[in-house]
């Protein structure tokens, strides 16, 4: 008997250990509740809330091909090893396999896991799988990892030419075993679930993934480019959520794009290249997750950041977590991600510039924020996303790069739509007034709504100042955006 263990892999198609289970014999999944570890990684109750629903989905289809799925309880993962074991000596299991995960407290947990069954003459099988390289195996010409991703995605695409990473068949349904499914929870203690308009906006399920996948690339991938950047437009895949949990593949979704570009990924249409850019930055972050650990740690990438006189400034942060900065572009997006469990890309670029940089707030308060609300909480691709922004990270910003809240407002919001949207109390204001409200109230600026929490010129010199005052610092010139 083989045992599935599932973790962030929650589909049945193009599952590379679920198909290398079956394949050796009769299959029985396993998914491990870690409510304890769950809150230590910051988990959103959303995204736990996503989970669990997107389990029942999985039962069900597992449930057809007649592999029993269980549910058993870890609620930390150094007790997964005992769990297991125990699990694997209740059902005479020959082997486990588990599809690879990157984090370090991922990789102890799997090495932990791997010892116990193996000194118990249990196999245990790791397998590349939410990934379309292995990580080690990209690598710069003196064999360590890439830091710079332009450079990384040219050795992808050189790998991609050479072989693409083929999707593994689904199995087939096996013969029918005299072990009954658990049922799913519908909610887990210390994990709120959401209400009704979040979950209605996050279906649950292969089905649905696969539909955005397809829609996406049928209708909306030729003008990614030119419209992803703006909020108020439907210009993204929305799949991020369906990826982190593993729903979809990054393998279902290049051949997808593939697909819509006659097989190209470096030429042809650019919305289509685009996209796959953005599955290279997934891909390029896990990867440094690998090679550098320290971010795993809540550590910066550029170890002399470090030593930055970050503010203690409470009432900033407050304000800027509850989407009262007195600046709409800002608050609108936060109100997004608080809402709906999301936010547009190019405004978590903007909200975590705004904090680090003109807040001068330490951007570990901005990603553990956004890994308790967001429902595609990923810690490779947040962690990646906030310290790129802060200019602390890998192929970083560069520190004297500092998005301006009111430009990029007018910019990629010029009618106001989006703000208008999360920011109702400033419908009434015309399209130049709802970017700064405080320039067109007269003394009072507009009622109901706060004023800015902070002078965006004078705090960007203070950022400045901050970082020209590091050791060790690379040489930049001067500049903004």
């Amino acid at each position: 008997m083989q045992l599935l263990w599932l973790r962030s892999d929650l589909r049945q198609h193009d599952n590379t250990a679920l198909a290398a289970a079956a394949e050796r014999g009769p299959t029985v999944a396993v998914y491990l509740l870690s409510p304890d570890q769950w809150l230590e990684h910051d988990d959103a109750p959303c995204k736990i809330d996503f989970w669990l629903r997107n389990l029942r989905e999985l039962s069900a289809s597992l449930g057809e091909l007649h592999i029993p799925l269980l549910i058993r309880t870890a609620a930390r993962w150094d007790q997964a090893p005992a769990v297991l074991l125990e699990l694997c000596r209740q059902l005479d299991i020959d082997a486990v396999h588990v599809n690879e995960e990157y984090g370090v407290h991922e990789s102890r947990r799997d090495d932990a896991v791997a010892k116990a069954l193996q000194d118990a003459g249990i196999g245990f099988h790791r397998y590349l799988d939410q990934l379309l390289f292995q990580p080690g195996s990209v690598l710069t010409k003196t064999g360590t990892y890439f830091q710079v991703f332009s450079q990384f995605r040219k050795v992808c695409y050189e790998r991609l030419h050479r072989s693409l990473p083929k999707r593994v068949k689904t199995p087939p349904a096996q013969r029918p075993l005299s072990i009954k499914s658990d049922p799913i929870p519908a909610a887990i203690d210390g994990f709120p679930t959401p209400g009704e308009s979040l979950r209605a906006l996050w279906p649950a399920g292969e089905t649905e993934a696969r539909r955005r996948l397809d829609t996406f690339v049928d209708a909306q991938i030729d003008y990614y480019k030119s419209e992803r950047d703006f909020p108020a437009k439907p210009g993204t895949s929305q799949l991020s959520a369906y990826l982190a949990a593993g729903v979809v593949s990054p393998r279902q979704c290049l051949h997808a794009a593939l697909q819509s570009n006659q097989g190209e990924f470096e030429s042809g249409k650019v919305g289509a290249v685009t996209w796959i850019n953005e599955l290279l930055w997934r891909e390029f972050y896990k990867h440094i997750l690998v090679g550098y650990p320290r971010v795993s740690r809540h550590r910066a990438f550029r170890p002399e950041t470090e030593a930055l006189a970050w503010r203690d400034a409470p009432d900033d942060l407050a304000a800027w977590q509850q989407a009262r900065t007195g600046l709409p572009i800002i608050d609108a997006a936060m109100r997004q991600l608080l809402e709906t469990g999301w936010m547009h890309n190019r405004l978590r670029m903007v909200v975590a510039m705004f904090l680090t940089k003109n807040l001068l707030i330490d951007w570990r308060e901005g990603e553990r924020f956004f890994m308790r609300h967001l429902i595609d909480g990923d810690l490779a691709a947040n962690n990646g996303g906030w310290q790129w922004s802060s200019s602390t990270g890998t192929d970083s910003a560069p520190y004297f790069r500092i998005f301006n809240p009111l430009s990029q407002s007018e910019k990629f919001d010029s009618e106001g739509l989006f703000i208008k949207h999360w920011l109702p109390e400033l419908a009434g204001l015309n399209k130049k007034e709802v970017h700064n409200p405080a320039s067109a109230g007269g003394l009072f600026g507009v009622a109901d709504y706060p004023a800015p929490i902070v002078n965006l010129s004078t705090s960007r010199e203070r950022a400045l100042a901050a970082f020209k005052n590091l050791p060790a610092r690379a040489s930049y010139g001067d500049g903004d955006e």
